[in-house]
């Protein structure tokens, strides 16, 4: 126990702060102005995303048919030591909620996406922040965004597929973000929208992890192309490639616990014919996964912060900058207040004087008011002369 408590204690002092810090900056809004490292997880309807992220997080997601993810969603998961009491708290809008018990995500992020994005299936860019703190999961924050859909549903927008495809296009697009490309076994690998929208924006695969899910609906005698896909000789990615095994809808109904699940998992692929070496490779089981994608994460906000920390000098100098051509801030007091106001309608009115005389300030590529007029003035003098013809 002495040992795994100085370990956590390592981990805290390593990993956490790296992503606590661009929690804060993501939840101060610097992301709208610059880009944040980040994980994203996409794949096509039905590839196994959200069981993948339950399988991460312990908590069941939202499911069901058609579009289930319609906001991207920030799954912010935080690790806490053996013995304490999970929480949560989920933030969208102007609302936050604390979350007592796991039970009570789904309705939460149900709810949620109904006042972001309407409760008749739209989608929307604004994001929803979802906190976990459990000794369950890892340290680790992850992006779920839509999944790919190519047909409108019910009250859906018709163009619904090309909404998602911009939206998943504008933060896999980003070269800070890694994107984790979620990819069913029992499907043509090449023919997925999801690995050929990652390769669109990251051709070189520099940024790109496949994980390939349902291993246990994969036809025999096709295991040998899974393998070489997981080698690598397929499709190449830079990150390579993982596999897992997460609940499926009849594991669900089952109710087959999270924590069964994972032991399922490593039962079997330990028992796999041709998967079995995998996990000894650390390319097999969520377990491996959860390690795989913290180390991904903490190591590339590490290889950013520089350049991030150039970009906020750089854009604090120049909001300075900008700032001090106002001269000075906001009144607080009463008093202060009523001089401010004064002094903004004598600087009007003074503006309005300097006009009147051919003297206004002009700013960038604007038009002196006299000639603004001027045109005006021919326009209408051409517009009276035409009544006028007609009127003869």
């Amino acid at each position: 126990q002495a040992a795994e408590h100085t370990l956590y204690n390592q981990y805290e002092e390593k990993i956490r702060p790296c992503i606590d810090l661009v929690d804060s900056l993501r939840a101060l809004g610097i992301n709208k102005d610059l880009s944040l490292p980040a994980i994203a997880v996409i794949g096509d309807q039905s590839s196994g995303k959200s069981s993948v992220l339950e399988a991460l997080s312990g908590v069941a997601l939202p499911r069901g048919n058609g579009i289930v993810t319609r906001c991207p969603l920030e799954l912010k998961l935080k690790r806490l030591p053996d013995g304490q009491a999970w929480r949560g708290k989920i933030s969208y809008s102007n609302v936050v909620t604390d979350l007592q018990s796991a039970s009570e995500v789904d309705n939460a992020i149900r709810e949620a996406q109904d006042v972001v994005a309407g409760p008749r299936g739209a989608i929307s860019e604004e994001l929803i922040s979802l906190e976990i703190w459990s000794p369950d999961v890892p340290d680790l924050t992850l992006i779920d965004l839509p999944g790919i859909a190519r047909v409108a549903v019910g009250d859906q927008p018709e163009d619904i597929g090309e909404q998602i495809k911009m939206l998943l296009r504008r933060t896999i697009g980003c070269k800070e973000t890694i994107n984790l490309v979620v990819v069913p076994c029992n499907v043509d690998i090449a023919t997925t929208e999801a690995l050929k929208m990652a390769q669109e924006v990251d051709p070189s695969g520099e940024r790109t992890l496949g994980i390939l899910t349902k291993p246990d609906l994969v036809d025999r005698g096709t295991e040998e192309s899974i393998m070489r896909i997981l080698e690598n000789r397929v499709i190449p990615l830079k990150k390579g490639y993982m596999i897992v095994k997460c609940r499926g809808q009849q594991d669900i109904q089952n109710k087959l616990t999270l924590a069964a699940a994972i032991q399922q998992e490593r039962n079997f692929f330990a028992n796999h014919k041709h998967f079995s070496t995998l996990v000894e490779e650390g390319k097999a089981t969520i377990p491996h996964l959860s390690v795989k994608l913290t180390n991904e994460l903490v190591n590339h906000i590490i290889k950013s912060l520089p350049a991030l920390e150039s970009q906020v000098r750089e854009t604090l100098h120049k909001t300075l900058q900008d700032l001090q051509k106002y001269n000075r801030g906001t009144p607080k007091s009463e008093s202060e207040k009523l001089i401010f106001l004064t002094d903004l309608v004598k600087l009007f009115n003074q503006d309005i004087s300097r006009t009147m005389r051919g003297e206004e300030q002009l700013f960038g590529n604007e038009i002196r008011l006299f000639t603004k007029i001027r045109r005006e003035f021919k326009a209408w003098g051409t517009i009276l002369h035409e009544y006028d013809v007609k009127g003869k």
